[in-house]
């Protein structure tokens, strides 16, 4: 019988596996980690600590693996042929990696927001009710209650609480992202992942998005993979610098930015490189 990973617990299984401990600070925990796409290591002897409800940012150039890792932490790159890791990945002391452990499940927990905004061909309000629909919830007071929340605790709902039977196409591209932040935390997930949010939005769209982020880290540990230096500094609380794969140095994002303790670091926030 598998784990079923759920908020604040995983399910005691016929194994005798116990109750999640209670969260603490560091609440992803990443030790010893590489990661290969077949016989090319691109992930090397990771190790940091991520805090509960709090913004990380991933920074460094192209290529540095800032993604991959991201995408480790919901298990994302298992779909990819070829790969392999040794190390572990935890959350609250359980590893995401357990053979007992439902990977559906551990992804119900872990809402992820990519680099361009990609609702379904659908209605505002399904994009939103989509995944629970597909649970088997079709109690309309309940997904009635979903979207309201879920479009509020996106900042979306005043632009569009008329507009909910209306394709999700027809919003402008920032709003058509704030509708994907809704859509991943619909299922009220633990963990919220951002891959280049606002890569394809402008200065004014970016903005709500960044004030978004804010207010969503009173309820979500999220972790932001950003190009943008200045975005980091403005939104994160801890920042972790990447170059060819290796953790060069990881710290309060104050500290990255003002007084790196990395020749490495300083090189790439100040722009001479990257």
């Amino acid at each position: 019988m598998s784990h079923t990973f759920q908020q604040k617990e995983f399910k005691a299984t016929e194994s005798g596996a116990n109750a999640m401990p209670s969260s603490q600070p560091d609440f992803i925990k990443i030790r010893d980690f590489d990661f290969f796409y077949g016989d090319s290591q691109v992930l090397f002897d990771l190790n940091l600590d991520i805090p509960k409800q709090k913004v990380t940012a991933f920074i460094g150039p192209s290529g540095c693996g800032k993604s991959t890792l991201l995408r480790n932490i919901n298990r994302m790159n298992d779909l990819i042929d070829g790969i392999r890791h040794n190390g572990d990945i935890t959350i609250d002391d359980y590893s995401i990696f357990d053979p007992l452990l439902e990977v559906i499940s551990l992804r119900k927990r872990i809402g992820m927001v990519f680099q361009k905004s990609n609702p379904f061909p659908k209605s505002i309000y399904e994009n939103i009710v989509y995944s629970l629909r597909v649970a088997g919830r079709s109690k309309k007071s309940e997904l009635d209650e979903v979207v309201e929340r879920s479009l509020r605790g996106a900042a979306l709902w005043e632009e569009v609480k008329d507009r909910l039977s209306e394709s999700a196409f027809g919003l402008s591209g920032g709003q058509m992202q704030r509708l994907c932040i809704a859509r991943a935390i619909a299922n009220r997930p633990e963990i919220l992942l951002m891959d280049e949010p606002c890569s394809a939005l402008d200065p004014i769209a970016t903005g709500k998005i960044e004030e978004l982020i804010h207010r969503l880290k009173e309820e979500y540990t999220i972790v932001i993979v950003t190009h943008n230096m200045q975005q980091a500094a403005r939104v994160s609380d801890r920042t972790a610098f990447f170059y060819l794969g290796k953790l060069i140095e990881y710290d309060e994002t104050q500290k990255i930015f003002m007084n790196p303790g990395q020749k490495q670091t300083e090189d790439y926030v100040s722009g001479r490189f990257g």
